[in-house]
């Protein structure tokens, strides 16, 4: 008894102070994850604590278990909005880009450890793939807002990019085991198992769990535990059928998010908790099972290996895999640069350990190496590079809070809190007079606090600094009022910047704009000059065709792909077209007008 108590003590103050370290990571600009795997090694047989932990088999049960549950987290918050700019991109580099990163990357690992092609191949599947712990939390938690066709690939891949990962890493442990046992169909067939049995499973599972939720009345915290032991289960049961577990846990996830009732906000909440406590654990874990003199021992292949897959494998299986679907360069660079690397390498190195692959722990510590070093260099540097590869755009103006209400088992009321800042437009007026500056009767004012306390609101009620307000809507109203309560010098100041001096309609003409009535008219002029060859007076018409055609039709024709906001089409050398708003059909909304 007394040790079982022992486990509980060390175990708890190791969360507890994962979860305190945490509150460093904004501030040191540092990776949370990597404070995670610090406690987990500074707990470990040469840390602090001394603590010698050398479970692979156990280490291998929790770390399958978190990376499920983080999954099936990140499949609830994952919008089908994000599948019209990121799946098919997701998919090729879910798939292509993985086998095309670990062929490039095999070879040099075998000509770098000097080792069989096999064992080389081997490590390069195990840190081939990208992290989908790791991606969610810098990219959702980093505080940078990038343009939804790279966030959307970047999570969509690294959702989906499992299954070709742990095919590879089983399938080149077997081959080291037993090579002529192996044949490449079997291998073809195995990939196609492993993913048709894990889509069928996840968006049946997905299908039958979004049915039943509404159907169902629990008390609210009981919810999430039904969708996390459903989603286990679904796990469970796939790999059972050989198929891919984790992307049918994914799969269930974006299924059952993206069919809201009264019980997803519930089940949304707790299983935020569920995300991070699994986040927590699984690097605490990992922390404990690596012995850090062995990884310094083997620094250098680490270093070889990161820098030779940052620089080299990574950039060509994203170039050949997404310039197909008209992503520029600038947006090819940084998702080859957010190739993010975490639990799931180290979880797969395991897998040779407990199949006694020769060389197995010592792919076990370069692996732990790289992946230290993905976090610390890639993670932590996301912001420069975002900013670098001009793919961070301006933050939208967004509520403080938000509450879903559900009222029936199908109409829901949403509150929202803003809170009034320097400068903003709110200060010095009505709560109520909001709804006449955005000219609608959709905003109710729910309540005012100021100080920490309620203020009843009546007609002499004015918004101070720091007041917050909880409004109930019914349309789509929230970021309008979000920019009223913000920094009306500072917002506009920003989207200046980023956007330009002018919004217009994407649906005006380009040669009815002010600023171009002398391009149009020059263009014209050429076409009806005499003197013109025939490849100018080509030319030309196309000049004039152009100033005929509206904004969205302009930027449309200028894309190889979807809209997203952020993206630039350029008029001429002084002035461009940035996207500013599209909807969720992907029509263009709002365009910037921006002069060099």
């Amino acid at each position: 008894m007394e040790t079982l108590n022992i486990v509980y003590l060390v175990g708890s103050i190791l969360i507890f102070s994962s979860i305190l370290a945490s509150t460093l990571s904004a501030r040191l600009g540092i990776p949370l994850l990597l404070l995670f795997l610090a406690v987990g090694m500074l707990a470990g047989e040469e840390g602090i604590l001394g603590i010698e932990f050398s479970q692979y088999g156990l280490a291998n049960f929790l770390g399958q278990a978190a990376l499920a549950c983080i999954l099936l987290d990140g499949g609830l918050r994952t919008s089908f909005q994000s599948f019209r700019v990121g799946l098919k991109p997701a998919i090729t580099l879910a798939t292509w880009g993985v086998f095309a990163t670990v062929l490039v990357l095999g070879l040099f690992v075998t000509w770098l450890l000097d080792v069989d092609w096999r064992i080389g191949l081997l490590m390069a599947a195990i840190v081939g793939s990208t992290d989908a712990a790791a991606v969610f939390s810098l990219l959702r938690n980093g505080g940078v807002k990038l343009n939804d066709r790279v966030q959307a690939t970047l999570e969509l891949e690294s959702g989906a990019n499992d299954p070709a990962a742990i095919l590879l890493v089983t399938g080149l442990i077997a081959l080291n085991v037993d090579p002529e046992g192996q044949t490449v169909w079997g291998f073809v067939g195995l990939l196609l198992e492993q993913l048709g049995f894990g889509m069928v499973m996840g968006l049946l599972a997905g299908y039958l769990l979004s049915k039943l939720l509404p159907k169902v009345h629990l008390a609210e915290g009981m919810y999430a535990i039904l969708i996390l032991t459903a989603g286990l289960s679904v796990f469970a049961a796939t790999n059972l059928m050989d198929g891919s577990g984790f992307l049918a846990v994914y799969l269930a996830g974006i299924i059952i998010g993206n069919n809201r009732v009264r019980a997803t906000e519930h089940v949304l909440r707790v299983m935020d908790s569920f995300a991070w406590l699994s986040q927590a654990v699984l690097f605490v874990v990992l922390g404990l099972l690596v012995t850090p003199s062995n990884v310094i021992n083997v620094w250098h292949y680490s270093v070889a290996i990161t820098a030779f897959m940052v620089f080299v494998a990574r950039p060509i299986a994203v170039f050949t895999g997404i310039k197909p679907f008209g992503f520029k360069y600038r947006e090819i660079g940084f998702i080859s640069w957010v190739g993010l690397r975490g639990a799931v390498p180290i979880t797969l190195a395991i897998l040779p350990i407990i199949a006694d692959v020769e060389d197995a722990f010592l792919l076990f510590d370069i692996a732990f190496g790289v992946v230290i070093l993905s976090l610390v260099i890639q993670g932590s540097s996301i912001p420069f590079m975002s900013n670098l590869f001009k793919v961070r755009i301006p933050k939208i103006a967004e509520p403080e809070e938000e509450l879903e209400i559900w009222v029936s088992d199908k109409a829901s009321i949403t509150l929202y809190e803003f809170e009034v800042k320097v400068g903003a437009f709110a200060k010095g007026r009505h709560p109520k007079a909001i709804s006449s500056t955005i000219n609608t009767d959709e905003i109710a004012v729910f309540a005012l606090i100021r100080g920490d306390e309620i203020v009843i609101v009546d007609r002499d009620t004015r918004l101070q600094f720091g007041d917050r307000v909880w409004y109930g809507l019914r349309g789509d109203h929230a970021a309008k009022i979000a920019r009223i309560f913000n920094d009306f010098k500072l917002d506009r100041r920003e989207s200046e910047n980023f956007y330009g001096d002018w919004m217009i309609s994407p649906n005006v003409k380009l040669g009815d704009l002010p600023f171009f009535k002398d391009y149009q008219l020059e263009a014209a002029t050429l076409t009806n000059g005499s003197s013109t060859t025939d490849n100018t007076n080509q030319f030309d018409n196309k000049s004039v065709n152009m100033w005929q055609q509206t904004v969205a039709e302009y930027i449309k024709d200028n894309l190889e792909t979807a809209p997203v906001a952020g993206d630039t089409v350029k008029v001429d050398d002084e002035w461009s077209l940035i996207v500013k708003d599209v909807d969720k059909q992907g029509q263009l909304r709002t365009i910037g007008l921006k002069h060099y």
